[in-house]
């Protein structure tokens, strides 16, 4: 029997702040789920699409053919080891295994380091 496919913006979040270490918090400005201060997932598109780091394009490929109806990428993700997830359709134990393997892959990464704040120019100074 196949799974029910949809899963709620709620039952994502729960998801992914479940898993060790996962924070919401800010990537590029926009709300996200970090680990370690890395960018794991993020909704776009009015929370109906979730954003979820892979380690090779070559992980999205597969599930693309495998559920081409939940995963799919955009232009601007076309170079960058990421897939979309259309929350109505995917399955809430693949959704589970996607995020549970983007969770390993980020988790295995080196924390990410701060950010130096901005030096200010001598210039406007008084």
């Amino acid at each position: 029997m196949a799974a029910t496919r949809g899963v709620s913006v709620l039952a994502a979040r729960r998801l992914l702040l479940a898993l060790q270490n996962v924070v919401e918090g800010r990537s590029y400005g926009m709300p996200s789920f970090l680990l370690h201060g890395r960018f794991l997932a993020r909704f776009r598109d009015d929370d109906t699409v979730l954003v979820v780091q892979l380690a090779t394009i070559g992980e999205r490929e597969v599930l693309m053919e495998l559920d081409p109806r939940s995963f799919f990428f955009t232009e601007h993700y076309r170079n960058y080891p990421a897939v979309l997830v259309r929350l109505a359709e995917v399955a809430l134990p693949l959704l589970t295994d996607v995020v549970t393997e983007s969770w390993r892959h980020v988790s295995a990464l080196p924390p990410k380091r701060p950010r130096k704040p901005a030096k200010r120019s001598a210039k406007g100074r008084r």
